[in-house]
């Protein structure tokens, strides 16, 4: 299976993924809990990896597993991760409005590309950092407001508390990604071998949360496994499979292709989100959507592309000769 055809998928499932989350909402608000969404995503995760790993291991060549412990512990650290970045994305929004903090989160997209650098040692050349740039530009320029807006005023107005939190968020994030694909890539064992740990630490790391929240609330509501289900409906369903299906397409990619692939899915998710938006939910397009996409659609190229079909080279009259020999025959010929 080809990247490209699997970004394409991740962008179209990505960008209805907020589509449904909106649609699975009733007079405003969500009769079920959404902390149980990404519960019930890992396990669908789990199930799906444990499932086609199964069906390798019965194969003529099973599939290669490293049980030591010393490489499997090292699977719930983006968990851990993730779930830091979750509690800093919360306190960075009792700072900031949610309009600034969606702007500051495009901060990731070039914080990526500094680690995957880093810490993968993954070389880019100076025209596919501007390409990042330019993606981060045009992300951002398709979300900023009209002037005439109320949340024009508030965008550079939030105390310096938010903007570092912002910028960690972003780095956590980035963090997060860069350290899942080392992960999937430090050998050569299989994909579903390692969705399988992944996905169970993730999984475990998702109980641990609902139990706390059942803690906080006093367990007024009852244990988090009595109301699971609770309010969902076929909705509620496709939002948990979209969730799933995103992850299981994100590990593909940290395998085969790379994190900055998945950032240019992401982002090109969310500008088809708005698009869509528009048709489904009457939102009113802007300009500067339409300029954002126009960005983005450029530094796609620029980081894609092969460097010839970027530039003009100048074209010779003559070839070069080949060899010594031709240019003295040449030399002979013109005497």
């Amino acid at each position: 299976m080809q990247w490209y055809f699997v970004a394409a998928l991740l962008t179209l499932l990505t960008s209805s993924q907020g589509i449904l989350t909106t649609l699975s909402q009733s007079n405003g608000g969500y009769k079920y809990d959404y902390a149980t969404i990404p519960f019930l995503a890992e396990i669908f995760k789990l199930l799906v990896s444990s499932f086609y790993l199964w069906k390798d291991s019965r194969s003529s060549s099973p599939p290669r597993m490293t049980k030591e412990w010393k490489s499997m512990r090292l699977f719930p650290i983006p968990s851990i991760i993730y779930l830091v970045h979750n509690n800093v994305q919360f306190a960075t929004l009792t700072y900031v409005d949610p309009s600034t903090y969606q702007i500051m989160g495009n901060l990731k997209i070039v914080t990526t590309g500094i680690l995957f650098r880093l810490f993968l040692r993954r070389k880019l050349s100076n025209l596919q950092w501007m390409a990042i740039v330019l993606l981060a530009v045009g992300t951002t320029t398709s979300q900023v407001k009209g002037c005439g807006e109320k949340s024009c005023d508030s965008l550079f107005s939030a105390p310096i508390q938010g903007y570092m939190l912002g910028i960690l968020s972003a780095c956590f994030s980035a963090l997060a990604g860069v350290y899942t694909e080392y992960l999937m890539k430090k050998n050569n064992d299989s994909l579903f071998w390692q969705n399988v740990q992944l996905y169970t630490f993730g999984a475990i790391f998702n109980m641990a949360w609902l139990i706390l929240g059942d803690f906080k609330a006093g367990f007024e509501r009852g244990p988090w496994w009595q109301r699971l289900f609770d309010g969902y409906t076929v909705t509620t369903w496709l939002v948990v499979f979209n969730l799933g299906s995103t992850g299981l397409l994100v590990s593909w990619l940290m395998k085969y292709a790379d994190n900055i692939v998945k950032v240019y899915s992401t982002s090109m998710a969310m500008l088809l989100t708005m698009v869509l938006s528009i048709f489904l939910f009457n939102l009113r397009p802007t300009i500067q959507l339409f300029l954002g996409i126009i960005i983005c659609m450029i530094s796609l190229h620029m980081y894609f592309a092969p460097p010839h079909l970027l530039m003009d080279l100048p074209v010779t009259s003559k070839p070069p000769p080949s060899s010594l020999t031709d240019a003295s025959m040449r030399r002979a010929v013109n005497s």
